[in-house]
């Protein structure tokens, strides 16, 4: 990338019905339930779903407070204040105010920044959502984000944007920014409503109307496809800080920093730190969140109604996958781990660029293969989503992600392919990049897999990346062999079957 962004459980003593086998049983029951007397659909915008099957409610966690939420940057070369606030999930204008910047463009190699502060208050610990609500995963087979919208006479109904060249309409887009960041499109719903009311008010305001998240940051921001993906990116921020016990605070408008409770779970985690980015104040924020509980229930009923959890049971197969390009070809490890899709989040994805010098983002000639059997699910605006399980669901099991794969030639959703089988050319198609490549990562049950989880560590025909301290950075290594990620082509990161 050129662009500045086996079996592993425990066995069961006595069987046990899985989620997916006591859903089954379930789904006729749900079915009927959705229907009026006369089998029309009902029109109170109810989730058309089966019960959840008899599993644990969420856990409250234990976790210990670092003694400091005090946190440090030091300034790398090329950095600039915008890159690190988005990497942090914060604002420029809140890292100059920290450090008392004048210039945003006054940076120097080995300056150490404040990025985050002690908090100066605790928030609440109830939770708002299960982790299930928060993720697109199994608590979403069934729902239905076209006949949900239809259902209200809100200006959400009537709203088409133009987005990579086709023109969506509103629900169209949740649906996209929901498989793009993989967030529960109940969640993005309901902060529309909470925001912008474009699900019940026909004429929202002005405001409402060029911001219906809440991110007035400037006309850049305006419009909800790219409003969603501030959210999205805020809620994975918050969910896989607070799943990885690596995130502890959120912010409010003024620059108030905000310790979660320490009984919150991740689900609720990320709808705090969303609130919190377009909250004036902690006041606002708190009476926000008590908003935001009220209108999911309004629109959705109960979010622990539809509970899946563990979202990653423990016996989950780590699925061994193969290098994703021709046997004989030599690619090169440009971006080591990183987020999935935005800037925050599990550090999912990792990149790969041919040998092919100077293309810029012209399409490379080069075929990215699939690096394992399954049909494919979605193949549209440059992303390209792989189902392991095959059950035709983007939200349960195993997803493999190949992303900025060029329009000619890629695959066609609803293909079924084998190991080895041509998906597409790599390019700059969709996302962020300024540089034709590769950027791959994994998903189960809609969570994403961090590239080198503990558990389930990501395995390219024996490949195993590394993390750094910093995304992008890292190692690639197999059989005692180790390869580092660099924006170059050299011995260092060349990498083959």
């Amino acid at each position: 990338m050129m662009t500045a962004l086996a079996l592993v459980g425990c066995r069961r003593e006595t069987y046990i019905p899985t989620w997916e086998e006591e859903t089954a049983q379930l789904t006729a029951e749900a079915e009927s339930a959705a229907v009026e007397e006369d089998g029309s659909p009902r029109a109170d915008g109810a989730p058309m779903e089966p019960p959840t099957p008899s599993i644990p409610a969420t856990p409250t966690p234990t976790r210990e407070p670092p003694d400091s939420t005090e946190t440090t940057y030091t300034v790398h070369s090329g950095d600039t204040l915008l890159r690190i606030a988005a990497a942090f999930g914060t604002t420029t204008e809140s890292l100059m105010a920290m450090n008392g910047l004048a210039n945003a463009d006054t940076l120097a190699v080995g300056q150490v920044l404040k990025v985050t502060m002690d908090a100066s208050f605790t928030g609440p610990g109830e939770a708002l959502i299960p982790d299930s609500e928060l993720v697109l995963g199994p608590g979403h087979t069934y729902f239905d984000t076209l006949s949900v919208v239809g259902s209200y006479p809100g200006y959400i109904s009537q709203y088409t944007e133009q987005v990579a060249g086709w023109n969506l309409t509103g629900a169209e887009i949740v649906d996209l920014v929901a498989k793009q960041y993989s967030v529960g499109p109940r969640v993005l719903l309901a902060l529309i409503e909470l925001r912008g009311g474009w699900l019940r008010n026909a004429v929202p305001s002005q405001t409402q109307v060029s911001y219906p998240l809440g991110y007035q940051a400037g006309t850049y921001w305006s419009g909800l496809y790219l409003q969603l993906c501030q959210a999205a990116n805020a809620l994975n921020g918050g969910f896989y800080g607070w799943w990885q016990d690596d995130g502890w605070l959120v912010q409010t408008m003024d620059g108030t920093w905000i310790q979660y409770d320490t009984a919150l779970n991740a689900g609720t985690a990320g709808v705090q730190r969303t609130v919190a980015d377009t909250a004036s104040d902690y006041e606002s924020w708190l009476v926000d969140l008590d908003r935001f509980d009220r209108i999911f229930r309004e629109l959705f009923g109960d979010p622990f109604a539809y509970a899946v959890e563990p979202l990653v049971p423990p016996y989950t197969a780590n699925p061994q996958l193969t290098l994703p390009w021709a046997e004989g070809e030599t690619w090169y490890y440009t971006g080591g781990p990183h987020a999935g899709w935005g800037t925050l989040g599990a550090l999912a994805a990792v990149d790969f660029v041919t040998e092919e010098r100077s293309i810029g983002c012209a399409m490379s000639q080069h075929w990215v293969t699939a690096a394992a059997d399954g049909p494919i699910l979605m193949s549209d605006t440059g992303m390209v989503l792989q189902d392991l399980d095959g059950d035709g669901d983007v939200g349960t099991g195993w997803v493999i992600l190949y992303m900025h794969v060029a329009t000619q030639g890629r695959v066609e959703a609803g293909t079924t392919v084998k190991v080895g089988d041509p998906i597409g050319h790599p390019s700059c198609d969709g996302g962020v990049s300024d540089a034709s490549h590769l950027h791959i990562a994994r998903r189960f049950n809609g969570v994403w897999m961090a590239a080198d989880d503990a558990n389930w560590p990501m395995s390219l025909s024996g490949w195993h990346p590394k993390s750094s301290d910093d995304a992008y950075e890292g190692t690639i290594l197999r059989d005692g062999v180790e390869k580092t990620a660099c924006l170059c082509w050299e011995d260092m990161n060349a990498v083959s079957h």
